[in-house]
């Protein structure tokens, strides 16, 4: 699927037709499909683990992830693993309107509470910045410019992340019926992503 933007085709409607397209998976796509973005998330971190240990740099160490919504790729059986592995997993929580995300520590058994839009997250306490951002993404390019949900609340969060001066790298984690045309044209603020991951693979490259 693909989908234009232009001046009679604006966001609500690109973004109904790829709720649309997204609700068409049947189960056996969507689990064959999260399968295999696990897999290759799971080998993508091992492999960066292991190219910074050899080069005597810090350990990627701490994920930001998110809890799936209807439709959405679930990634919760690879958090356990990498809990359990380690590293610091954390969920995002809305603090406010207009205002980033705020990132806070997961484990299996961490008490949650509903957040924002029905959305559960870990309760408010202890923070954390991510060195690795998982985004939701509802459609994207082959450049890994992204469509979300309209809120704005991830392109807040990685302008406020790289204004602070802190180094990360954002991957959207998308459906592939969520790829547009080149003719879409990102609006100013969306801030593109390192890459994309779908279940064929990633956008345009591996980070």
């Amino acid at each position: 699927m693909t989908t234009k933007n232009t001046l009679k085709d604006n966001a609500v409607p690109v973004r109904k037709r790829l709720r649309e397209a997204r609700a068409s998976l049947n189960d056996a796509q969507r689990q064959r499909g999260g399968l295999l973005m696990r897999g290759r998330l799971f080998t993508w971190v091992a492999l960066a683990r292991e190219a910074a240990r050899q080069a005597g740099r810090p350990e990627l160490s701490v994920i930001a992830a998110y809890w799936p919504l209807a439709d959405e790729p679930d990634l919760r059986p690879l958090l356990n693993q990498w809990v359990e592995a380690g590293i610091t997993v954390a969920l995002p929580a809305v603090t406010g309107a207009g205002q980033p995300l705020e990132f806070r520590p997961w484990s299996p058994d961490a008490p949650m509470q509903e957040g924002a839009y029905g959305i559960p997250q870990p309760l408010p306490g202890a923070t954390v910045t991510p060195e690795l951002i998982l985004v939701p993404t509802l459609g994207y390019t082959g450049q890994a410019d992204r469509v979300g949900y309209g809120g704005g609340y991830y392109d807040r969060t990685l302008s406020a992340l790289k204004d602070a001066g802190h180094r990360y790298t954002a991957i959207g984690i998308a459906w592939t019926v969520g790829r547009l045309d080149d003719t879409h044209v990102p609006e100013p603020h969306d801030v593109r992503l390192d890459a994309i991951l779908t279940p064929d693979g990633w956008v345009p490259k591996a980070p």
